[in-house]
């Protein structure tokens, strides 16, 4: 079976006009618990990440006015969620999911957050629905730790990781690779280590063949030891904020293609979900679901 992180916080309501695509972090564990992928066991409901871990990355200044909700208005508005106690305790608690699933990866060599993958927030502010850089504070923490020398971060949500760039634009620990709509917000983008921008309407031949390309090879050029994989499902010629052309089977073989080279090379990988706005909530617990059904055939 396969650690997952899962979080009661999502239970609470968020915003209107929020409440659909956050639908997916309660179907998915019970789609999962359904088709025996995973068990009540496999879970675990994160605490809220400590403050220490937090501010290894973001700046203090900023992280003490989401705590105090003091971001000036036009800072709230660029995360685009009115802030709340119970939001900025679900970050923390999204936060310390990915922590502890580094820490489970090591030992079983792969773990997942049915969250995450806020890869918008910046060291110093939010925006795109982020406002702590899950992955980002998980690499610092296994690089503070001594748990890891060189990380590699797999981002292949539609939207390019501009915060995730951003952080890590000097850090030669870190290795960002980020394949992306290249119209697609942001509108502004950041420099990843390696970006591969997309054309509107780019379908799965020529997106898996990239994957392919690039996975190994990065892996051979930067000799990580350990990988975080953000796997949005926003890539789906179905989805409403994203302009590829990728299918419901191509976007299961680029996991597939992700998860067989961290197995092969024996590379411990941290999986969170990402995006995924398809207008059918079927069709994004589905391509989510296809996330767990490789992991659990190449890893089990």
């Amino acid at each position: 079976m396969l650690p997952i992180a899962f979080h009661p916080i999502y239970k609470h309501p968020l915003p209107a006009g929020h409440k659909f695509p956050m639908l997916k972090y309660e179907l998915l564990p019970q789609q999962l618990i359904l088709e025996g992928i995973a068990e009540e066991d496999d879970f675990f409901a994160p605490e809220i990440a400590d403050l220490e871990s937090v501010y290894a990355v973001h700046s203090k200044e900023y992280v003490d006015q989401l705590l105090n909700l003091t971001l000036d208005p036009k800072a709230v508005r660029k995360i685009g969620f009115p802030l709340s106690t119970k939001l900025i305790e679900r970050e923390f608690r999204i936060t310390q999911g990915t922590i502890t699933g580094c820490e489970t990866a090591l030992e079983t060599g792969i773990a997942f957050n049915i969250a995450g993958g806020t890869h918008h927030a910046f060291t110093n502010r939010g925006e795109g629905f982020c406002m702590l850089n899950d992955q980002a504070i998980g690499a610092v923490d296994l690089l503070t730790k001594k748990l890891a020398t060189k990380i590699l971060i797999v981002d292949l949500d539609v939207h390019q990781g501009n915060g995730t760039a951003e952080i890590f634009e000097n850090n030669p620990k870190v290795f960002t690779f980020s394949v992306h709509g290249k119209t697609n917000y942001p509108f502004k983008k950041e420099n990843s280590s390696l970006d591969i921008p997309l054309e509107t309407g780019t379908g799965d031949a020529e997106y898996l063949g990239l994957i392919e390309k690039w996975v190994p090879k990065l892996i051979h050029q930067e000799k990580p030891d350990f990988i975080f994989y953000l796997s949005g499902v926003d890539i789906l010629e179905s989805d409403k904020l994203g302009n590829l052309s990728c299918s419901l089977e191509g976007c299961k073989k680029r996991d597939q293609i992700v998860f067989s080279n961290c197995a092969k090379f024996q590379i411990p990988v941290q999986c969170s979900m990402g995006g995924g706005y398809s207008p059918e909530i079927k069709t994004i617990v589905n391509a989510h679901t296809n996330t767990y059904r490789v992991a659990a055939d190449i890893f089990s």
